[in-house]
């Protein structure tokens, strides 16, 4: 088991938490323990994530990646890897195509 204290991958920070394995594609696998630390989700307002040319679209986007809404307090997800994927709230509802 090894322990990551601040490390960062793809845009997910893990800050202080246990990880017993880590592949190389950015998928946890195995047991985390996240007693003593937190998962950091990246973050942007609504017209960024609505921005087509907004990094949040461009880079390392992919079909479950998370973002949260600032603007309305939301977790959104994304439905695929293109810059136009859609990005859905967690619940499904609320799809925001990017243009």
């Amino acid at each position: 088991m090894s322990v990551y204290k601040g490390v960062t991958y793809s845009n997910l920070t893990a800050i202080n938490a246990t990880v017993d394995n880590l592949t190389a594609t950015g998928v946890v696998t195995g047991s985390v323990d996240a007693t003593g630390g937190y998962l950091q989700i990246p973050t942007a307002v609504a017209t960024t994530i609505a921005d087509i040319s907004a990094s949040i679209n461009t880079a390392n986007k992919a079909a479950g990646s998370v973002v949260f809404d600032t603007t309305n307090s939301k977790l959104k997800i994304a439905t695929g890897a293109n810059a136009n994927s859609t990005w859905v709230d967690a619940d499904g509802a609320n799809a925001v195509t990017p243009s």
